[in-house]
């Protein structure tokens, strides 16, 4: 991942485009806010088109909220009208969108791959005329595109001026061995930055993202939460999780992560499941004997990072799932030290109680059995 230029941002975007989303303007800036603290480099802040009237404005106010190192972006159909809409709109990035697989040239548009050509090239010169200071090319549904053609309009949009090409896996087919051969063939053929823009249809999108990355590609799009069309699209937590928590880019700030994704949660009425990656409540609670035995041990045994990096604190319940070794250790480790036999006991107890019990409900049950006053 040497070439890893940063992270696209579409919560705005994609996001907005989930059944019942629609966020507010006190959202949208919020979220701005965090997500240039967090370390984002280019956000999407919606279509570029003259429905969506709230753009002007909410570009001049993200411009003061992101700071230089943000970068503002909007998508865009290849219409003319579109195109000069976001030019009034003013972004730093437009990413303009087009098809490449026959399926949807020839049965959604009624068109054929010379139009297609004509147009990335016609499209992406008028945005530059107009004082976009860059251009990308989206590349829509580029993993059933025919190979040959996906590499030609890649070629046609960096001959055109485009800085980047992004290549969308629209319907989420690729695995990680798929976007990795993708992404070379494209890396083999154009010079310009390459991003990719994965959906999660089948659960892969964060891994064909990460996959995408180590195969040389420069940019890739994510959402909070992975919110967007059908099952949404690469997580950003879970992509900033890892590049910060497993490859030290030092750059992004896991600790702001699960504020953001219950300020986003709440926004679009989702409930994040307890055990979601990396933001999860629950993630950290254990309750199996063998992993607390090891987690007083050494924590890495059995946690891929610190609690503390996303802001949560390691949680450990005792019941039907936790050995005598479990127990023993977690007291002394409190300076409690029970007889054998006071141990089986207690063992006994915590496991007639029908349910489990926290570590400091554990130490009053052992205070009680050891007949030593509390608090120990």
């Amino acid at each position: 991942m040497n070439t890893f230029a940063g992270i696209i941002d579409s919560t705005l975007r994609e996001g907005e485009q989930a059944p019942g989303v629609r966020f507010s303007r006190q959202q949208r800036t919020a979220l701005v806010r965090t997500l240039a603290r967090i370390g984002v480099e280019e956000i999407e802040l919606g279509i570029a088109a003259p429905g969506y009237n709230h753009l002007p404005d909410l570009v001049s106010e993200a411009r003061q909220l992101a700071g230089e190192r943000c970068r503002l972006g909007l998508w865009s159909r290849c219409r003319p009208e579109d195109i000069r809409f976001a030019a009034r709109c003013r972004p730093d990035v437009l990413s303009l969108s087009v098809p490449v697989s026959d399926l949807h040239i020839s049965q959604r548009l009624q068109k054929d791959r010379a139009w297609v050509r004509e147009t990335v090239a016609a499209s992406i010169r008028q945005a530059l005329d107009l004082g976009i200071p860059r251009v990308a090319a989206g590349l829509e549904d580029g993993s059933r595109a025919d190979p040959e053609f996906l590499v030609q309009v890649a070629g046609i949009a960096e001959q055109a001026g485009a800085f980047r090409v992004r290549l969308a896996d629209t319907v989420g087919i690729c695995s990680p061995a798929a976007i990795t051969a993708l992404v070379r063939r494209l890396g083999n053929s154009v010079r310009i930055a390459i991003g990719v823009h994965c959906h999660n249809d089948f659960g892969m999108a964060t891994a064909n993202s990460v996959a995408a990355l180590e195969a040389g590609a420069d940019w890739l799009d994510a959402t909070v939460l992975g919110i967007g069309e059908r099952a949404g699209n690469c997580r950003l937590e879970e992509v900033i999780g890892f590049l910060a928590l497993q490859r030290d880019c030092s750059r992004y700030r896991t600790d702001l992560l699960p504020g953001l994704c219950r300020r986003v949660a709440a926004a679009a009425g989702m409930t994040i499941a307890g055990n979601h990656p990396l933001v999860g409540s629950s993630l950290f609670t254990c309750e199996t004997g063998l992993h607390q035995h090891g987690l007083a041990v050494n924590p890495m045994t059995y946690e891929p990072y610190d609690p503390c990096r996303v802001g949560a604190r390691r949680q450990l319940l005792f019941g039907l799932k936790t050995g005598t070794r479990a127990i023993h250790l977690q007291l002394a480790r409190r300076g409690v030290n029970l007889s054998e036999q006071q141990l089986r006991r207690l063992v006994s107890s915590v496991r007639a109680l029908g349910e489990s019990v926290d570590e400091e409900q554990l130490l009053r049950l052992a205070c009680r059995q050891a007949e030593l006053p509390p608090p120990c």
